[in-house]
Order: structure tokens, then sequence, then C-alpha cells
């Protein structure tokens, strides 16, 4: 009985089939570049050629290694690059910050020396005005304005019951602005027996001064007064033949201290 090859789609194809699928794999892996011409040189130098099976695979892990090589070196390059970028950016940061540190301290500095700047004006301000206010309190005028002595230190008569004149007469009308010939304080204001209305002040300098015969008096005790304010108004009050200013200057507050007022005067600059 004779046997019939089994037909339809379980059929097993022939050796022929096998062999052009083979040939057909083969083809396509050397399109893509799998095989390529690496199977050549076994195939040229007339040694046996391994299966097409054994070749592709071969190929594939030797292809898998290159492209592994190729990545890590990427790799490899990216790292390189991102620590580069990395150290240029912190540099760039660093340099920044520096810049920034330099351009604060020097608004630092600048401040530090426009504060210098104000406070030494501000100190030769004071200094100025504290000269100003020496100035102005060493300072000493006549007690009178424009006035002139009409009865001397130490002149004689029976008008003064010591016999002698204890200070100088300043020529003045009634009602005349007497001033405080310098800068002091008031230790005496009011009704001083023979000196009528008067005023006695203790200068800066420790020495006192007296103001008599006032018509009126517009100071009282304890009140600091500077060169050329006006304590009162002359008259002709006490022992007094006539309006004018009586002016003593003495050693104490006290009658009998007294010393040459014309010299006093002079030496404190005043023109008499």
């Amino acid at each position: 009985m004779a046997f019939t090859r089994p037909t339809g789609k379980h059929r097993a194809p022939n050796r022929l089939t096998r062999k052009s699928a083979q040939i057909a794999g083969i083809a396509a892996l050397a399109t893509t570049g799998v095989i390529g011409g690496l199977a050549s040189p076994a195939l040229a130098a007339g040694t046996e050629a391994p299966s097409v099976s054994e070749t592709g695979l071969n190929q594939v892990i030797a292809i898998e290694g290159t492209l592994a090589d190729q990545v890590a070196t990427q790799a490899d390059v990216q790292k390189r690059q991102a620590e580069v970028a990395a150290k240029a950016k912190a540099a760039a940061k660093a340099e920044a910050a520096a810049k920034a540190k330099a351009e604060a301290n020097a608004k630092a500095a600048a401040k530090a020396k426009a504060e210098a700047k104000a406070k030494a004006a501000r100190e030769a301000k004071a200094r100025a005005a504290r000269s100003a206010e020496r100035t102005r309190l060493g300072a000493f005028q006549l007690p009178v304005a424009g006035s002139y002595v009409t009865t001397g230190y130490k002149s004689s008569g029976s008008l003064w019951s010591s016999g002698r004149h204890s200070g100088i007469d300043f020529h003045a009308a009634s009602g005349s602005s007497v001033v405080a010939v310098g800068s002091g304080t008031v230790v005496e204001a009011g009704w001083g027996g023979a000196y009528g209305n008067n005023i006695v002040l203790r200068m800066t300098d420790g020495t006192y001064t007296q103001y008599g015969h006032l018509s009126s008096i517009g100071v009282s005790v304890g009140q600091s007064v500077g060169a050329g304010q006006r304590i009162g108004f002359s008259g002709s009050t006490g022992n007094s033949t006539g309006p004018h200013l009586h002016f003593e200057a003495r050693t104490t507050p006290s009658y009998g201290s007294d010393m040459d007022p014309v010299a006093y005067l002079r030496a404190h600059g005043v023109t008499v």
C-alpha cells in the first residue's frame, strides 16, 4: 500500500523551502546592518561557515556590546558636561556673590563716609555756636549806649557819705535804657538806700557790677542776663541830684569792694 504525503496547512516545508527562508533571513539581517560584512571573511577564507542562526546571534551580541559602549561613552560625556556646567554655575554664583558683597561694602563705606562728614559738620557747627556763645558771654559794652562819664571814680565831695565817689556816673536822660555790660546773673534787684532802685549782677568772670538810681527795674534775682540785655531804665531815685546812671565794678556784691570801673570796662574791650 503506498503512502501519500499530507497536504494542507499542517504540511511541513520541504528542505528547499527552509533553505530559502534562511537565505531570506540572512538577507534581512544584512539589510538592517545586523550581519553586514562580518560574515564574509569566514566564508572567503574557505572555512566552514557557521549556521545562519549562530551568525545572526553573534552579530546581535556584538552590536549590543557596541551600542552599550556608545551609550556608556555618551553618558560619561554628558556627566562631564553636567559637571562642567555645575562648576561654571557655581563660579558664576560665587562671582555674583563677591560682586554683591563688594557693592554692599562700597555702599557701607560711602554711608560711613557720609555719616562721618555729617558728624564733622555738626561738630564744627556746634563748636562755632559755642565759640559764638563764649564771645557773646565774654563781650562787654557800655551800660548806656553812646553815653560818656560825667563824674569819675574816687571823685571827692560831700555828696557821698564816704567822701569819695565809689563808681562813675554815665550821662543818661530819665527813661534811657540801661543794659548789662556783660553776661551774668542778677543777685540784687530792688531798693538800695542811697542808690535808689539798683541792680547788682554777678558776672561770668566772678566779678560784680552795680547799676543805681534807676527809674524802674526790669529783672529779678536769680535771672540770667546777656551782654547788652536791657535790665531797667535810668532815673534819679535815691541820693541823686538829677537823672543819670551810677555804675560800679566790685569784687563782691557788697559796698566797699569797688574797683576802678573805667579800667574794668577797658580790660573787657570797652572804650570809655
